[in-house]
């Protein structure tokens, strides 16, 4: 939990500061704070963090991407809220460097990630999934995949308030709701590869400055 409410307390600070701290007129924030609940994060702490979005604490945090090649080759893709960039690229570095990989330039992998609003929801029996692809089309939907009684919502990620908004619209509780970026050609690997990569990926998501990481492992 000491990990996770800071990561959640950014997510709802740089959602306020870019959306608005009405949780009702921001998509982005309401998952947010859907998401403190699910950690069981206190009130005061939300409340907290959305007031810091127009204080001067809002000001200093900053979204900072970095891209780095990993062990066996894996390509990594990493987003950051922080208010110390030198901190950050340092410790980022650092945990490259241990695993044998290497940090790359900025812009490096944005041609092997698509980014895309992905907007995730359990479905029920008396769902018809035609039917809500039928709903959604004109909130931006792109594709809708069900997975083991899961449906997965995939929308340019531009079009995420209008895609989580459409599936609210339905009467549908949202599981999760996220900007992700997804391996154009994703790639296999052996099992002990992985755990050389799992190694550096935990390193990564346990970083505070961390918001989300992804990869091209298929």
């Amino acid at each position: 939990m000491s990990k996770a409410f800071p990561k959640i307390g950014k997510a709802i600070t740089m959602a306020a500061k870019e959306g608005g701290t009405d949780p009702a007129n921001n998509p982005k924030l309401r998952l947010a704070i859907q998401q403190a609940k699910a950690a069981n994060m206190p009130k005061d702490n939300v409340e907290n963090a959305i007031k810091r979005a127009s204080g001067k604490d809002a000001a200093d945090i900053k979204e900072i991407n970095y891209e780095g090649k990993g062990p066996h080759g894996v390509m990594i893709f990493i987003e950051c809220a922080t208010d110390n960039s030198n901190r950050s690229v340092a410790n980022i570095k650092t945990y490259f460097n241990k695993s044998g990989g290497q940090l790359l330039p900025t812009g490096a992998l944005e041609f092997l990630f698509k980014r895309k609003a992905v907007v995730q929801f359990d479905l029920k029996p008396d769902m018809d999934v035609e039917e809500i692809e039928l709903s959604l089309i004109d909130a931006g939907l792109e594709e809708l995949e069900v997975n083991d009684g899961v449906a997965y919502a995939y929308g340019d990620f531009s079009d995420f308030g209008k895609l989580t908004a459409g599936v609210e619209g339905l009467g549908i509780e949202i599981k999760k709701a996220a900007a992700e970026r997804i391996p154009s050609t994703p790639k296999d690997f052996t099992e002990e590869q992985m755990n050389d990569i799992e190694i550096l990926l935990d390193k990564l998501e346990d970083d505070e400055d961390v918001q989300a990481v992804f990869t091209d492992v298929n």
